[in-house]
């Protein structure tokens, strides 16, 4: 007997809600694990074309791996070794930094007593309660921080350990999966996992270039204006595009704020926000679908309520994994046929192709002149066959 007719729709639609939320429980209580590997599947991906180049030199798996390694590991020192440079010539300067940050108080406390009358005395009194409060409270703050943060670098330094192993243990893996999806066709398990390679490795190194453009511009722009540590703060909103959609948004306040302290008209921090704002409509409308183009067709709409709910579920690292692996989810909707609605719910509307009627009914007034059509047709025909019958 068959399943659907045993258990009514209701309790069916009960018993999968309670998958679901059993899954996101999951997902949320082993948030340690499950985001350490989905970084970890993620650099594998993006340095299996170099893995594959090596191993095609005749260079052994485990030496080819440990060459990438080292590649990446090179490469994110040099960029942490850049940052602290950027960052212990701005702590030199921070004296001068608060000196200047006094004097925009200073000014703006005696302005308020001007436009407003706020007494100066009082405006001081309420600096300082709040400036206690923050301070009471920061201990736990800091210590949470901390804490954090310690946890977050003891599990970053795995990920290297992991994508050894994913790369390594490849061929094993897809030999699981075989085992796995038994009932399905090799082939088309080939084509599954082909497409997620495909999408996720032209996510990933578009991402790396949108990143370095838009790093850039936001330099240059800086740089024009004259602002302080301009390849520091533009490279810090690029890489913020890891978050999509804010990322940029967040990373142009702190030199809007160097702007307005350190230079002596207000115009410097108008030019940062209008630089900011030039490359962001850029980065939105032109570099990123040049450069990564349609490989995550999510529209935006789901997009949006992805990342809110990456957010929610694993924090910073749901926001920065929300689209790759929606992406993912996408592929395998489209290829299995119980969800490949789901799939088109996360795709781009194609509202020419879909709305566009195909065919059209045939009004009255077609239908007759077809009719007069046919019956001259007939009656050409009946007019040859007449006149041979006549002269027999």
């Amino acid at each position: 007997m068959n399943s659907e007719s045993t258990f009514p729709y209701p309790i069916r639609l009960a018993a999968s809600l309670i998958c679901v939320l059993l899954i996101i429980y999951g997902l949320y209580a082993l948030q340690g694990i499950v985001t350490l590997m989905l970084y970890s599947l993620l650099l594998a991906m993006l340095l299996f074309p170099l893995c594959r180049k090596l191993e095609s030199w005749k260079l052994p798996r485990v030496a080819a791996i440990f060459v990438c390694l080292v590649v990446l590991i090179g490469v994110l020192a040099g960029i942490v070794w850049l940052v602290s440079m950027q960052m212990a010539n701005f702590t030199d300067d921070f004296p001068k930094f608060q000196d200047k940050m006094n004097a925009v108080i200073d000014r703006a406390q005696r302005m308020a007593d001007d436009q407003f009358g706020l007494d100066k005395t009082r405006q001081n009194n309420e600096i300082k309660r709040i400036t206690n409060d923050v301070l009471h409270n920061s201990g736990s703050y800091i210590g949470t921080f901390l804490s954090s943060t310690t946890s977050t670098l003891a599990d970053l330094s795995l990920v290297p350990i992991f994508v050894f192993f994913i790369l390594l243990y490849r061929d094993f893996f897809r030999s699981f999966l075989y085992k796995l999806f038994s009932k399905t066709r090799r082939h088309r398990l080939d084509d599954v996992l082909g497409k997620i390679y495909v999408v996720v490795q032209g996510y990933l190194t578009g991402l790396v270039l949108v990143i370095g453009i838009v790093a850039g511009l936001n330099t240059a722009g800086l740089l024009i204006l004259g602002i302080d540590y301009a390849w520091f703060f533009g490279t810090l909103a690029a890489v913020l595009l890891l978050i999509p959609y804010i990322g940029i948004l967040v990373g142009s306040l702190l030199p809007t704020i160097y702007a307005l302290v350190t230079k002596d008209s207000p115009m410097y921090a108008v030019g940062v926000i209008g630089v900011f704002s030039f490359v962001q409509i850029l980065e939105g409308n032109f570099i990123t679908p040049n450069v990564v183009g349609s490989k995550v067709s999510v529209n935006p709409l789901a997009a949006m309520v992805v990342l809110i709910m990456g957010g929610q579920l694993w924090g910073i690292s749901g926001l920065v994994l929300a689209l790759p692996v929606t992406a993912i989810m996408k592929v395998i909707c489209d290829h299995v046929d119980g969800l490949k609605p789901y799939g088109f719910l996360l795709g781009d509307p194609e509202y020419s192709r879909e709305l566009k009627p195909t065919t059209r009914l045939p009004t009255l007034d077609s239908l007759r002149k077809r009719k007069d059509k046919v019956e001259k047709a007939l009656a050409n025909e009946e007019q040859p066959q007449n006149q041979e019958d006549t002269r027999n």
